[in-house]
């Protein structure tokens, strides 16, 4: 907690900083801050609009307490229709905070947008308005563009919660339509006498404010016409007798505080307390003496404050929180600069495109990139910015939060301000702090990933002692692994650290003990949690269009539709002299890759080696591996090797299985049929791959590849894993290859894991455009090791 000097203002008096006798309070914030840090979601899409038929592509990014997370291993996404149905959930595992997918539009969905919601267990235990929640128009459906049938209201926010009789209060209004989005209004603030008090102008996106100093017995109404000629009232009411005024003003380095309380207050509002506190932690304690006068100033110094939302709760002396506001803090530490330098760009037909991708910062970044046709797409309202200081910390909907991060320009701060006074927050249960009850957790955090976990029934608890389960894991590629499970006194069982995709066939028996498989019933689960398609949900107060669809953007979505279709019958009508077609050879690496590799293991960014004819030398693997890897750097030999991939130590596996650098060194070459190398990251196991993977294969014996799945004398069932999903295809125009097929991508290039370190400060990308782009976007995000993060966009034209 900073120490505070308050400055004494004029015709102000303010009382130094004290501890506050509730020491509780203090104790108590501590440990929601330790004991519930919040976790935040932002989730970068490759394109910010989509057809049916479409692939969405997005990565995921997780922060708590404005850092990666390291609370969380497991990540879910629910996919709802218009109506709220639960279309598919899937769940990814978490790498360095983040995680990627892809959902496949059904080509026959009719829904305007589809609703995605992204969070992990532990986020369950907050507000559900806390969850990332986004709806992603979709083409082909009832998209509303120009004018909103629904009727207009406005919603008032006086400026600290509460209006007071004889205390002038400022008064924010947020004028929208019953979808939640914002239209303009003009009107005026009239007493009961019809009395024009003040006048009403909308300064951005419906919202806006007026002045009110309530007056004993009289009332108030707005009265108000909006932009399509539509009358309405909106009365004024819950106006208090007696109470407090807290107005709140900031520039770059100060926030001005003016404090007000009514003649009439009793004892408890002549001696108050501020609190000043973000993230759930205090910043600052502040008494204040009121006995005297009923007007005070003061001034907090917030230069040093990390940029984010800051609230300002005012107290009585009796603890009973009576005013409350925030504001924004800009301090600029939240981001990291990056830089899309282009090498060349060529937007004919199919042209070749390279950008290099430059972070000067020497902290590990993790980022995504994407490049999509600038002219069917709208401007996407939301961004990593916006997503993570804005929208995951305030209730209600925010329309273009995208918009209060463009610049530091004052006309935008003022608006932002708008956005503070007119949504809700996160609120402290000042009451259950005060009484010393912590915070109240349904859901622990996972932070492994899945586990092999279940119940057995049919036996007295008595006779499992000692017991213990066999399992015999076959994957869809008939690869196979064993593990084994302890069975508790209530035939309880649990055995962390499972991963895989897909599904794998479980076959299990209890070991040294046949006779219990027949007796008794296994449950197996693997520890996550799972929602069947067909759930219904409540989609909220999120607008079924976000307001950012254009006619535009719509007309060149449908441009590119019937462009593909007037290439294919172009093609369909085209006479060709010979086609001859040739069946393609597998080469002598695909088919080690299929015998020996599996899973994960199986596909992937990097170098393969064959190693099946022998070497002329008996080397090690390590010495065979030298110089012929782009980046990996080997120094030493034998078990004292050190290796080095882009700032990191690559991970080693022997057979897929988690290995060292001596348990391969030692191994001859001669005895090894197949290495691969995986760039970084490399997802093909539970941890670590940051820094790449090498996996080594030893031969195998008689030429076996792969055995069947069953496994006699055990029962089975299936059991799901992670979603598996589509990676991105990049085509490559080569002169040697050539394509009839009409390329009308919409999505020209994404890449969700861009890496760079110290070591590494440079990533080259290149793509191709497609057969119809004029225009192109360049969209980069990402988090670096410190939570700090970035945005670049470029146009390309």
């Amino acid at each position: 907690m900073k120490c505070l000097k308050l400055i004494i203002v004029t015709f102000s008096f303010l009382g130094l900083v004290k501890q506050i006798n509730a020491q509780q309070i203090d104790s108590m914030m501590n440990v929601y801050a330790e004991g519930f840090p919040k976790e935040k979601i932002h989730v970068h899409f490759d394109r910010p609009y989509y057809n049916t038929g479409d692939t969405l592509f997005y990565k995921v990014y997780l922060l708590a307490v404005n850092e990666p997370s390291i609370l969380s291993k497991n990540l879910y996404v629910e996919w709802y229709d218009t109506s709220g149905v639960l279309v598919k959930q899937t769940v990814s595992p978490l790498f360095q905070a983040t995680a990627k997918g892809s959902f496949e539009i059904p080509a026959n969905y009719k829904g305007a947008f589809l609703h995605v919601k992204a969070f992990t267990r532990w986020m369950l235990n907050d507000d559900v308005a806390y969850l990332y929640q986004k709806n992603i128009p979709i083409n082909g459906g009832a998209v509303v563009v120009g004018k909103m049938p629904e009727p207009t209201k406005i919603e008032l926010f006086p400026e600290s919660g509460v209006l007071v009789e004889g205390l002038n209060s400022r008064v924010a209004f947020k004028a929208i339509n019953q979808s939640g989005l914002p239209v303009k209004v003009k009107g005026v603030l009239v007493d009961a006498q019809r009395k024009v008090l003040d006048s009403l102008k909308v300064q951005h996106d419906g919202m806006g404010v007026f002045m009110l100093r309530p007056l004993a017995g009289q009332q108030y109404q707005l009265n108000w016409t909006d932009e399509f000629g539509r009358s309405g009232v909106t009365k004024i009411n819950d106006i208090k007798k007696e109470g407090v005024v807290l107005t709140v003003r900031t520039n770059n380095e100060k926030a001005f505080l003016q404090f007000e309380r009514s003649a009439n207050a009793g004892e408890t509002f002549k001696q108050m307390n501020l609190l000043v506190h973000m993230n759930q932690t205090l910043m600052y304690k502040v008494g204040l003496k009121m006995v005297e006068r009923n007007f005070q100033r003061a001034e907090i110094p917030i230069d040093e404050l990390p940029t984010g939302i800051i609230q300002f709760t005012l107290f009585t002396s009796d603890w009973i929180p009576v005013a409350e506001r925030i504001v924004f803090v800009n301090n600029h530490t939240h981001d990291f600069s990056a830089k899309l330098n282009p090498i060349y760009t060529n937007l004919k037909k199919r042209g070749l495109n390279s950008f290099e991708i430059i972070v000067s910062d020497t902290t590990m970044t993790n980022m995504s990139v994407s490049v999509y046709d600038a002219s069917a797409n709208s401007t996407d309202p939301h961004s990593i910015f916006s997503s993570f200081l804005l929208s995951s910390e305030i209730k209600g909907y925010v329309h273009n939060p995208s918009y209060y991060f463009q610049s530091d320009a004052d006309s935008i701060t003022s608006k932002l301000d708008l956005v503070m006074m007119t949504n809700g927050w996160r609120k402290m249960n000042w009451e259950q702090i005060k009484a010393g009850i912590g915070p109240q957790l349904k859901y622990m955090p996972e932070n492994e990933f899945m586990s092999l976990k279940g119940s057995v029934f049919g036996i007295k608890p008595g006779m499992v002692k000692d017991q213990q389960l066999n399992f015999v894991l076959a994957a869809k590629d008939s690869s196979k692994s064993l593990l084994f499970a302890a069975i508790d006194g209530n035939g309880n069982f649990q055995q962390p650290g499972l991963f895989f995709y897909d599904t794998v066939k479980v076959f299990y028996g209890f070991n040294n003990n046949s006779k219990l498989s027949g007796a008794t019933q296994v449950k197996i689960e693997n520890g996550l949690l799972r929602k069947e398609n067909g759930a219904k949900v409540n989609l909220g107060s999120i607008p079924p269009v976000w307001g950012g669809v254009d006619s535009m953007a719509i007309v060149r979505m449908n441009y590119f539709l019937s462009e593909q279709e007037k290439l294919r019958r172009l093609m369909a009508s085209t006479t060709l002299s010979e086609v001859v077609v040739k069946a393609k050879t597998k080469s002598k690496l695909e088919v080690l890759d299929e015998t020996y590799a599996s899973g994960l293991f199986s596909r992937g960014d990097g170098y393969s080696f064959d190693l099946t004819d022998g070497m002329a030398a008996p080397i090690d693997i390590l010495t065979y591996l030298q110089g012929k890897v782009a980046g990996l750097q080997i120094s030493g030999s034998g078990a004292g090797a050190n290796l080095n991939w882009r700032g990191g130590v690559p991970d080693i596996y022997l057979n897929e299985m988690r290995a060292d650098v001596g348990m391969v060194a030692t191994i001859p070459v001669t005895d090894v049929a197949y290495i691969k190398v995986f760039r970084p990251p490399f997802f093909g196991s539970g941890g670590g791959g940051a820094s790449g993977a090498i996996v080594v294969y030893t031969k195998k014996g008689g030429g076996s590849s792969k055995g069947g799945q069953n496994v006699k004398g055990m029962e089975s069932t299936i059991l799901a894993g992670y979603s598996r999903f589509r990676e991105f295809y990049n085509p490559v125009y080569d002169k040697s290859a050539a394509s009839f097929e009409p390329d009308t991508r919409n999505t020209l290039y994404w890449n969700p894991y861009i890496i760079t370190n110290k070591r590494s400060p440079r990533y080259k990308i290149e793509f191709y455009n497609n057969d119809v782009s004029t225009k192109l976007q360049v969209v980069l995000e990402g988090i670096n090791a410190n939570g700090k993060m970035t945005r670049v966009v470029r146009v390309i034209e």
